[in-house]
């Protein structure tokens, strides 16, 4: 029987955008069966994604808002904390997805052959169409507030929103492609993943405003976050409150690049192997 022996024929350094972009209708497939595949054998199927960040809103306004009464720049509460979830939850599920595209796929992997980096970046379209919902969800409950006269307004940073939409996409796949290719040898990371995303929650201004951090040190590394700008702008897009940083927001994109690139090269160096490792 004639074997055939499937070896790399390109550096890693060498990312395969034509070849991703000669299967993009496998992404799209891989899109389709993911979005499908959550909603199966549920009752309210889609409704799930915007009851999380309702449910969240409340809870981040009764606990930060009424009892600890953490300042919110004169936002509304409820726009305030909803502004900054649904940014947050885009973020994280993006990152999440990509983490465990590798490990959750061994079946598939080790029996067919297609650009590895489609399973990372589907989920960049999957948790858009969520993101989508949240915020069509937001804009109701935005427009309502505006409706009765709440002292807020957009401003013409407004049409940077889907800049930073994009940002937080390609940070979210940054992150996932660099802890995916790390999980192929370190398994713990599995485990320790949603307990270092929520601590980077909470270093997030999104139950507080950026401004409250005044001490130099902290404040360089709150802007070094690179979800800081995303969120304290996208705020202050819907609202016209709040002190976003342009510095902060160039300090935003050269991470999220540097991120981004570097777990492309990574993801490539290690799906070139991982199926004598994992």
């Amino acid at each position: 029987m004639q074997k055939t022996v499937i070896r790399a024929n390109s550096p890693w350094w060498r990312i395969p955008f034509r070849e991703i972009w000669e299967y993009r209708d496998l992404l799209m497939l891989w899109v389709r069966r993911d979005l499908t595949a959550v909603y199966r054998q549920t009752i309210i199927g889609p409704l799930w994604f915007v009851i999380q960040p309702l449910l969240t809103t409340i809870v981040f306004t009764v606990i930060f808002g009424a009892v600890a009464k953490i300042s919110t720049d004169g936002i509304p509460h409820f726009i305030f904390y909803m502004s900054g979830t649904i940014f947050w939850n885009y973020f994280q599920g993006v990152l999440n997805h990509g983490a465990t595209s590798l490990v959750s796929n061994t079946n598939i992997l080790t029996k067919v052959y297609f650009p590895r980096l489609i399973m990372p970046l589907s989920g960049v379209f999957i948790q858009f169409a969520h993101l989508a919902l949240n915020s069509v969800v937001f804009l109701g409950i935005y427009f309502w507030f505006l409706y009765h006269g709440t002292a807020m307004e957009p401003n013409r940073w407004v049409f940077f929103l889907p800049v930073l939409i994009l940002q937080t996409g390609l940070l979210g796949l940054g992150f996932g492609l660099w802890v995916s290719a790390a999980t192929i040898k370190y398994r713990d990371l599995r485990f320790a993943l949603p307990f270092l995303v929520q601590l980077w929650m909470y270093g997030t201004p999104i139950v507080y405003p950026a401004k409250l951090v005044v001490k130099p040190l902290l404040k360089w590394a709150l802007w070094l976050n690179p979800m800081t700008a995303v969120v304290e702008f996208s705020r202050y897009a819907l609202t016209s409150r709040g002190s976003p940083e342009l510095w902060g927001l160039g300090l935003s994109w050269g991470v999220t690049l540097l991120v981004l690139v570097s777990g492309l090269f990574l993801f490539n160096k290690v799906q070139r192997t991982f199926v004598d490792t994992i």
